[in-house]
């Protein structure tokens, strides 16, 4: 063997070229931009061959060590309504009006801290922070399911099952896992348009969602989701919207109801009322709660009721909800009862407290529940006054089409009817935020802006 490597190039610097070493391999002298000087570089036929193979190898084990376990993830547009949002808050125009999330504003356009909840709030004071049942909170789970089903057989029979959840969206969700773990349903029947949680919800976990038509020339199209309904598979599951049908506020009269249990019955079909405006509707729970105090005991059907106390007591951020399962006997109650707590333990565990107990205090406290029963008039009625007042500017304004069903409808949300196009005009000349289904949230309208929305409504419309 020649000398050592560094024997043979430390200090050899020559002309450029291709010059034989003593132990058979080759030194290429290159020059150094830098210095213009030439640097020797060793080759060797079975050094170069191993030094390549290794550095082959190292590349690929490096490129392996970069590729990402998440190679299938693809990107998801975000959530439509919370989208709307995000554009409205980066939008610097002092006569924005955002008409998109569901949130109730008071006449001032400010967010409104519900009266009985400031009182709620006080008679709790600093409380501790631990660990609620995997149920719930037992006050808020008595009392709201007594706010609902008071005075019921299934009430007096402990036929009810009952669970505290995340809102409206985690009593949607536990409902469809219960059912999942308790029964062979395996289609889901929501309405078209509906809110458009529900379809993500039911599909996520494994069901076949269905649609009914519902919505038509601003109205309730009862003839065709009546057929639709009569046509469902046996087995299945339908969501209610119990009152204020988000998003077109369109809801079935009493008779209307009726013939729906029918079917509902007809069918085999397990009714879920998803529950989200009990009281904010028309400022009466028990007005709002009629259709499934109907079916429960009038008919003696079984259901799921699922509640959310966001939007009638403004708890929006605290997520306090309830789900209930009324059942046949109190043993079924018991064994769904059961499952309601292993799936909350195998999702969230346990339910947050501390708006559970805001809750619990204003239900289960007489003057407080006192107060908010006024507050939901407050709400309601402001609601009513200011779709009034839009619908007359519209009148006054001459603007084309019939515009009576913003009267008609009811609740938080109304739906304009007007093309996607028209709302991205809205948005983009007058800074008027909303859903790209027409819908608008009339909580977001007051004295200070109606007027204005009616006009850029006014002109869109007449320019398309």
């Amino acid at each position: 063997m020649g000398a050592p490597l560094h024997n043979q190039i430390h200090g050899d610097w020559r002309d450029a070229g291709d010059h034989e070493a003593s132990d058979g391999g080759r030194l290429i002298y290159t020059s150094l931009a830098a210095s213009q000087l030439l640097a020797p570089v060793y080759y060797h036929p079975f050094i170069t061959h191993n030094l390549c193979k290794r550095s082959l190898q190292n590349t690929s084990r490096m490129t392996a060590a970069r590729q990402s376990a998440f190679q299938a993830a693809e990107y998801i547009p975000p959530d439509a309504i919370f989208d709307v949002t995000r554009r409205y808050l980066a939008d610097t125009d002092a006569n924005k009006i955002n008409l998109g999330q569901g949130t109730y504003r008071d006449e001032n356009g400010q967010p409104w801290i519900l009266p009985s909840v400031k009182l709620a709030k006080e008679k709790i004071g600093n409380v501790g922070h631990e660990y609620l049942p995997i149920a719930g909170l037992k006050s808020l789970r008595d009392e709201a399911t007594k706010l609902v089903f008071s005075g019921t057989k299934a009430f007096n029979e402990d036929r009810i099952a009952s669970c505290q959840a995340l809102s409206g969206t985690g009593a949607l969700l536990l409902a469809g896992l219960t059912l999942k773990r308790s029964s062979s349903i395996k289609n889901i029947y929501i309405t078209e348009p509906t809110w458009s949680n529900h379809d993500l919800l039911f599909a996520s976990q494994g069901f076949q969602v269905k649609k009914l038509p519902y919505y038509k020339d601003g109205a309730f199209d009862f003839d065709a989701y009546i057929a639709a309904l009569r046509a469902a598979e046996p087995s299945s599951a339908v969501i209610l919207h119990a009152c204020a049908h988000n998003p077109t506020g369109c809801d079935p009269s009493a008779e209307q109801w009726k013939a729906i249990a029918d079917v509902i019955i007809e069918r085999g079909i397990l009714p879920v009322f998803d529950a989200a405006y009990l009281g904010f509707n028309s400022g009466s729970v028990d007005k709002d709660a009629w259709a499934i105090r109907y079916f429960v005991e009038d008919l003696g059907l079984e259901a799921a009721v699922c509640l959310s106390f966001a939007k009638n007591m403004g708890l929006y951020g605290e997520r306090v909800g309830l789900v209930a399962f009324v059942l046949s006997d109190s043993e079924v109650a018991r064994a769904v009862g059961s499952i309601l707590e292993n799936v909350q333990r195998s999702t969230v565990s346990n339910p947050p407290v501390y708006g559970a107990r805001i809750a619990a205090t204003v239900l289960e406290t007489p003057d407080i529940r006192d107060q908010w029963a006024k507050d939901l008039i407050t709400m309601s009625g402001r609601i009513r006054s200011i779709r009034q007042t839009l619908f007359d500017e519209l009148v006054r304004l001459q603007t084309p089409g019939d515009w009576s069903h913003l009267v008609k409808q009811s609740g938080m949300f109304g739906y304009t009817g007007i093309s996607r196009a028209q709302v991205q005009l809205l948005e983009a000349e007058f800074h008027v935020y909303m859903a790209d289904t027409s819908r608008i949230s009339i909580a977001g309208l007051n004295d200070a802006n109606v007027n204005r929305f009616a006009s850029a409504l006014n002109q869109v419309v007449r320019r398309s």
